[in-house]
C-alpha cells in the first residue's frame, strides 16, 4: 500500500482493525525509517496492539498506547503520548482509533491538526460478518457517527470482513458486493481487502488490491 504520513483506522467492534494497524505498521516500517503506531482504542481494551509489542521492538516501531493495556484494569485512559502522531511529524503514524463513535471521541482531540497538516487517510474498516454491520445501510450509520464524533472525513474503505481463524477464501469473496456496495455508497474508494496470508494465493486474480496479514499473536 501507499501510505500518507498519518493512516487512521476507524470501524465497528469486531471489525478487524487491531489485525490490519499492527500489519500495516509493520509494512509501513518497509517504506519509512521511522514508524509509530498508537492504541487509542478507549473502547474495547482486550484486542490490543501491545500484544503485538514484540514484533514491533524487532522492527524498531514505537509503540504508543494505555498503561492499561493489558492489565485487568478497563480504564479510559489515554497517554500523553500520543499528541507524537502531530508533534512529531517525522514519523509515520498509523493509528488503531477504536470502536464506532465513543472511540472516534479520542481522535477529535488531535483532528484539526491532522486536517491542517492534511498529510491522513482515514479507512473505514468494514466486516459484514459483525451483527450490527451486516448491511450498507447499517455500516454508513457507523461512518456517519464516527466522522461526527472525530470531525474528519473518511477517505477510504478496507474490507476487513472475516470469520477469525475460521476465514475461508470463499468468506472473502461473499463479502465483496458489501464492500464495494459501502464504497460506492460513501463516494470514497475500496481502497483494499484485507485476507490472511493463508488465504492469497486462492484470493490472487479474483480481488483486487488484496492486503496480506499474519493474524496478531494473543497472550496466553
Amino acid at each position: 500500500m501507499n501510505y500518507k504520513r498519518v493512516t487512521l483506522l476507524c470501524g465497528h467492534y469486531g471489525s478487524g482493525k487491531t489485525n490490519i494497524a499492527v500489519n500495516m505498521a509493520l509494512d509501513l516500517k518497509h517504506q519509512a525509517d521511522r514508524v509509530l503506531i498508537a492504541d487509542l482504542d478507549i473502547v474495547n481494551p482486550y484486542f490490543r496492539t501491545k500484544d503485538s509489542n514484540e514484533d514491533f521492538e524487532k522492527a524498531g516501531i514505537r509503540l504508543i498506547s494505555s498503561a492499561f493495556a493489558n492489565t485487568n484494569l478497563d480504564a479510559p485512559a489515554l497517554p500523553q503520548e500520543m499528541y507524537a502522531i502531530i508533534d512529531d511529524r517525522s514519523f509515520h503514524a498509523v493509528v488503531d482509533v477504536g470502536g464506532d463513535d465513543v472511540g472516534a471521541v479520542a481522535l477529535g482531540r488531535l483532528s484539526k491538526a491532522i486536517a491542517d497538516e492534511n498529510d491522513y487517510d482515514m479507512y473505514l474498516v468494514v466486516n459484514c460478518y459483525r451483527p450490527l454491520t451486516r448491511d450498507a445501510a447499517s455500516t454508513l450509520q457507523v461512518k456517519k457517527e464516527i466522522e461526527e464524533a472525530s470531525r474528519l472525513s473518511f477517505t477510504g474503505v478496507i474490507n476487513g470482513s472475516n470469520l477469525a481463524a475460521d476465514t475461508k477464501a470463499e468468506d472473502v469473496l461473499a463479502s465483496m458486493d458489501y464492500a464495494r456496495e459501502v464504497a460506492e455508497a460513501a463516494g470514497i474508494p475500496l481502497a483494499a481487502t484485507a485476507v490472511q496470508e493463508s488465504l492469497l494465493d486462492e484470493l490472487k486474480g479474483k480481488i483486487e488490491n488484496l492486503f496480506p496479514m499474519k493474524l496478531q499473536k494473543r497472550p496466553i
